[in-house]
């Protein structure tokens, strides 16, 4: 009679360490969400630094315009180029021309740049997203009054590096979850 007391405890024990380790447990979705965090953030950190190594000459650092996001509702997370809404501060960076160094040269482009892209050139860091996706999906063949201005071929660099920068970082998920379930069990 006693060992039947023990075992069914002993039971009932195991269930409720059972169901603490379950997602439904709020202690336990918390601790799955800072993994998961953890993971996506360093995933980002990798896909930044396949864009910088991307763009050959990036002096307004366009390469910090890849955002994380962990996901409140359901257990996951993603990282794409960021879509900013509104824009930050102008950078005060002028991109050097040769005429400017030497005034009395013969030739060279002395047109007066246009506000547009002054503007274009005063963005820094995450709002040249732009850059980003133009290097990822190419541009068009661009052809004005002045001639073939040219077009950028697609690298696909953002979807070849974050798809996998992604499957690294469920990897590392499944290891750290895998290690979070061994502790808390043991704890038990």
């Amino acid at each position: 009679m006693n060992m039947e007391y023990i075992s069914v405890n002993g039971l009932i024990q195991h269930r409720k360490a059972l169901e603490a380790l379950m997602s439904e447990s709020p202690a336990m979705r918390r601790h799955f969400q800072i993994v998961i965090r953890k993971a996506i953030l360093a995933a980002r950190k990798r896909i930044t630094q396949d864009a910088h190594g991307a763009i050959e000459n990036d002096p307004r650092e366009a390469y910090r315009a890849v955002r994380s996001t962990v996901y409140k509702q359901i257990l996951g997370g993603q990282v794409n180029i960021l879509s900013p809404r509104k824009r930050g501060a102008p950078t005060s960076y002028r991109k050097p021309r040769k005429l400017d160094e030497n005034p009395h040269q013969r030739g060279g482009n002395r047109r007066k740049r246009s506000d547009r892209t002054e503007q274009l050139e005063s963005y820094q860091g995450r709002d040249r997203s732009f850059v980003l996706r133009f290097l990822s999906s190419g541009t068009a063949e661009r052809m004005t009054r002045y001639g073939n201005r040219g077009s950028l071929r697609a690298r696909h660099w953002f979807g070849t590096s974050s798809a996998y920068q992604m499957q690294a970082a469920a990897e590392e998920v499944a290891q750290m979850i895998e290690d979070l379930i061994g502790e808390e069990f043991e704890k038990q």
